[in-house]
């Protein structure tokens, strides 16, 4: 739905920072295969009193997502942007806030494929997306690690690029509960049984590694469940992926998408286990004036049912879905409402719940 590219040029200083943050990646990422055995990174407890600590390993029962003791959740979070161009969102003072000032229980982490993300550098990208799901696991938040494939909107083409980056963040994140593995953005363009054959090639390759990780399959029609491109829920509901212990996504900006979505994802609950990886309370570009009054109704109904979400975006993008303002992250003040725009401050509240 979104086009999420960067609108304006990052300041000079933002180079170094960049910099800085590639040197940072390459100490972490040394210091936890150091620490590792084998098989990868030693489990990290979760703190005292977040999300990760009172749920445990989550699972699919049913339509819903349940914790460790059967008993139905939903988790509110914030996704980031593309992390090749804003990385410097993601600090330690940020992911504290976002944890602690805000109460998130979940950060999406999306590693875009193309637009000068991993295909151009798989290593850099992976460790990248690895120090950035390693903070939210020491904060005691979930993580959804997200394949943002845009463009192409056939996840088929970046099959064999998605089974070595699952590869790799599964066999580190195996014995961790914290993780969510989200194989393929915004299919778009493309039929559902195609899509449907993705996920069956790379849901094993996950299983593989991490047996009791829940993967999240992309709808069609940019995860609209088929409904921007003239289809419904039905497609999923009568062919459903051959797998176990999956969501599907659905995805939707409220200035753009209004009753006709809310009731696809309404009927979706009652038979599907749906999770709302993204959306925004403006157009289908995260951008122009917010409608409140349709984002509550998602937010009314996502309550009702139990379906987790994370909104877009937690950047300084000067877009107004983007929650800070712009030179934000150039900086170190994260908390309080201060540093945000108005879609920011609505949002804030319904994560705090």
């Amino acid at each position: 739905m979104a086009k999420h590219s960067p609108t304006r040029p990052r300041p000079a200083r933002i180079a170094l920072t960049a910099a800085l943050s590639g040197a940072l990646v390459f100490t972490l990422a040394s210091q936890f295969h150091a620490n590792a055995g084998p098989s990868g990174p030693p489990t990290i407890a979760a703190p005292a009193g977040s999300a990760v600590a009172r749920n445990g390993q989550l699972s699919v029962c049913g339509e819903k997502l349940c914790n460790e003791q059967g008993k139905a959740v939903q988790l509110r979070g914030m996704s980031s942007h593309g992390t090749q161009w804003y990385a410097q969102c993601l600090t330690d003072g940020s992911l504290d806030a976002l944890a602690e000032d805000w109460g998130a229980d979940v950060l999406r982490v999306s590693t875009y494929v193309q637009e000068g993300g991993y295909e151009t550098d798989p290593e850099k990208f992976t460790k990248l997306a690895q120090r950035v799901v390693d903070q939210a696991i020491a904060r005691g938040m979930y993580a959804v690690i997200d394949w943002h494939q845009l463009d192409p909107g056939d996840p088929n083409a970046n099959t064999d690029s998605a089974k070595k980056f699952f590869t790799d963040m599964a066999s580190r994140y195996k014995d961790q509960p914290n993780v969510f593995y989200e194989i393929a953005n915004e299919p778009s363009g493309v039929s559902w049984s195609r899509i449907k054959s993705y996920a069956e090639e790379i849901i094993p390759v996950i299983r593989q590694h991490d047996p009791d990780g829940v993967a999240l399959v992309g709808t069609r029609a940019w995860s609209s469940l088929g409904v921007s491109e003239d289809g419904d829920e039905r497609e999923v509901i009568e062919n459903p992926v051959d797998a176990e212990n999956i969501m599907y996504t659905f995805h939707f900006y409220a200035a753009s998408h209004g009753d006709e979505y809310l009731r696809t994802l309404s009927r979706a609950a009652d038979e599907l286990p749906m999770f709302v990886t993204e959306f925004g309370t403006q157009n289908s570009a995260g951008e122009g004036g917010n409608d409140f009054t349709m984002s509550q109704k998602y937010i009314d109904l996502m309550a009702e049912k139990g379906i987790s979400w994370t909104n877009w975006n937690y950047s300084d993008d000067d877009r107004s879905g983007a929650v800070f303002k712009p030179g934000t992250c150039d900086g170190d003040q994260w908390t309080g409402t201060g540093v945000l725009k108005e879609a920011g401050v609505w949002i804030r509240e319904r994560v705090k719940g």
